[in-house]
């Protein structure tokens, strides 16, 4: 049965000990049971492991979420809670001696692929955890991974609780869509108040004409965590490097590398310097572009920042591309976008998805059912709209494991888009999470937990939504769904024109992620004594853009948490998806390919390595190529 959220707000905590401590329970019980002294075969034994790895999965996924959507503080506060508790549970169980003796005295005679490769990877992951240590080291390790997950859940907090705001004009907002300034009136103080939250920030930084606005607004989104994150990153830095020196590898990165497609964090590394030498030149001749027409408005303006790039990205692309960004939202209306976008991804990959009136923790929050040939496979939540308390970027957050023959996935959709018009990078950012959801259902249908839904290596789990998003970019995908107030599609030269146009500026926000990419391992491979001077350093590097004066961006980089030293997931994956796009050779809605691409790559979750997949699909290994050819376009003859 779907998960049953409740309609009384008076019964959210005993949702929380019914669900999330029952489910802990459960896990613990099992493990428990592994440990009895039972002779038990091997399948016997993986089974037991397999039922505690579900219940671990069921009780910590919903207290993740919840700690990040629930509208009350409380309730999020309690659901936090949880979420520790979850993680240490996977600490204490991947650190117990006795349990490792249990695992390590099967075998792998007889079993079937699945269970042979579910036993290596839990070998694989007790080692990586340090179970063979010393006594005292494992308490130790213990301890560091523990506060690891109490650091990473505050930074976190921090971030979503740090939302910040200015106080400007109403003739400042020159520039801005009507519809921004007719949702954003002046106050009883005669002034507009502008928060940090995406339909504010994005819009600000791209039409405000006025660079006072555009810098106060970036300035205090850059600030965003700061102070309270700063001692909370460099902790957690300093015990990550512990843990991994306690565990025989050189720092983090090393340790994080070993178990995801790139191998090594040396690998890490030469990536950096490829694409350093890659894209220099090509960035550098955008930003020098976009500094001339910036001089244009403001003669003895030296530099560009991030207050200024989106601005004068669609100045140039509007009077060089002849594409109005003011124009292109007019298409892109959230009531037609998003069941246009759920259509071309349903049509994809032969699903459906069935509204249907349920529960949630919010009434925003919509609830669909998946169905392939009628047949139900999952369900998902939309959580689409900013509130106050509110994760405040995009993901898909799972909430149940799918376990073929017992549970159907469910995983949400968490997103912060405007109501009314969007952005067409509103757009891209839609396909792209919603390409982890479908990732998550398709491939949610695994005898094994540790392989089901998106649970592929990390650095491989961006590459199916990257590759989503080129459907919005084609102009038979976007004309099926993207209509101006009037009812018109949205024009395929215009279309036509914003794909020209994407070719500016791709130098300048490639290098713009290897900065990211650079500060995320950098800090890991040897945490600094001094962010911000670090910081400062990797800027004077990577740039693109010139840094704004007393920021602390860092304190509000997220992925620091989740993702750690591997940043460069994004670019890695992007790699990947450039050359899975080669695959749809034939036109990005052919139903053969989407249905060969849903079995070769999403269907069967982690049960193969990423590599394996991607062969099966293209049918030979990944290449570079179609990557710096995607690049090239950007560098002028």
């Amino acid at each position: 049965m779907p998960t049953s959220f409740p309609t009384d707000p008076a019964a959210w905590p005993a949702f929380l000990t019914t669900t999330v401590d029952a489910s802990l329970d459960d896990a613990r019980a099992l493990l428990a049971r592994l440990k009895d002294g039972t002779p038990r075969s091997t399948t016997e034994v993986l089974g037991l492991w397999n039922d505690a790895d579900i219940a671990i999965a069921t009780g910590s996924a919903a207290a993740h979420l919840l700690a990040e959507v629930h509208p009350d503080a409380d309730l999020r506060a309690a659901a936090e809670e949880r979420a520790q508790a979850a993680e240490d549970l996977v600490t204490e169980r991947g650190l117990d001696h006795e349990l490792w003796q249990v695992l390590a005295a099967t075998d792998d005679v007889g079993l079937e692929p699945g269970a042979h490769r579910l036993r290596e990877h839990v070998l694989r992951d007790f080692r990586r955890a340090g179970v063979d240590r010393s006594e005292e080291d494992r308490d130790r390790l213990r301890a560091l991974a523990q506060r690891c997950t109490e650091l990473g859940l505050e930074f976190s907090r921090n971030i979503r609780d740090g939302v910040r705001s200015v106080q400007v004009r109403p003739d400042q907002l020159d520039g801005l869509p009507e519809d921004f300034r007719a949702e954003h009136p002046a106050g009883d103080d005669g002034l507009v108040t502008l928060t940090t939250e995406y339909p504010d920030l994005l819009p600000v930084r791209t039409y405000a004409t006025d660079p006072s606005v555009r810098l106060a607004l970036t300035t205090e989104h850059q600030r965003i965590g700061w102070p309270a994150n700063e001692p909370i990153l460099a902790e957690l830095l300093r015990l990550r490097a512990e843990r991994a020196t306690l565990l025989g590898y050189p720092d983090w990165p090393t340790y994080d590398a070993e178990v995801k497609m790139i191998g090594s964090g040396q690998a890490i590394a030469d990536l950096v310097d490829q694409l350093d030498a890659l894209t220099a030149v090509p960035a550098a001749r955008d930003v020098d572009v976009m500094l001339a027409r910036y001089r244009q408005d403001v003669p003895d303006a030296t530099a560009v920042t991030a207050a200024d790039n989106l601005y004068y990205d669609q100045v140039i692309k509007n009077e060089q591309y002849d594409v109005d960004s003011r124009e292109v939202r007019e298409y892109f209306r959230y009531e037609t976008v998003k069941p246009g976008v759920l259509d071309v991804v349903s049509r994809l990959f032969g699903i459906e998805l069935r509204a249907v009136d349920a529960p949630t923790w919010h009434d925003d929050v919509e609830v669909y059912d998946v169905t392939d040939d009628g047949r139900a496979i999952g369900r998902v939540y939309l959580d689409m709209h900013p509130r106050p308390g509110k994760f405040n970027h995009a993901a898909q957050f799972p909430l149940v494991p799918g376990i073929a023959g017992r549970s159907l996935p469910e995983g949400s959709l968490v997103c912060n888009f405007p109501t009314g018009l969007m952005e067409h990078d509103d757009v891209l950012t839609f396909f792209h999470e919603l390409g982890h959801l479908v990732h998550e259902v398709l491939g949610g249908n695994q005898p094994w937990a540790m392989f089901t839904g998106v649970a592929t290596e990390w650095d491989f789990v961006e590459a199916p939504s990257q590759l989503l998003e080129e459907w919005g970019w084609d102009a038979g995908v976007l004309g099926s769904f993207a209509t101006n107030a009037a009812g018109e599609p949205i024009p395929a030269a215009l279309v036509e024109r914003m794909r020209r146009a994407d070719a500016f500026g791709r130098g300048a926000w490639t290098r713009r992620q290897l900065n990211y990419t650079a500060l995320s391992y950098g800090l890991h491979a040897s945490p600094p004594a001094d962010l911000a001077a670090y910081t400062a350093d990797v800027d004077a590097r990577f740039g693109p853009y010139t840094p704004i004066a007393e920021t602390h961006q860092y304190a509000g980089f997220g992925h620091l948490d989740g993702y750690g030293s591997a940043y460069y997931t994004y670019l890695w994956s992007l790699i990947i998806a450039k050359d899975l796009r080669t695959g749809f050779a034939s036109g990005l809605m052919d139903p053969v390919v989407g249905r060969r691409y849903r079995d070769a790559i999403l269907a069967p979750g982690g049960t193969a390595d990423a590599a394996e997949l991607v062969e099966r699909f293209l049918g030979r290994p990944s290449s570079f190529d179609a990557f710096a050819a995607w690049l090239a376009e950007g560098t002028p003859a």
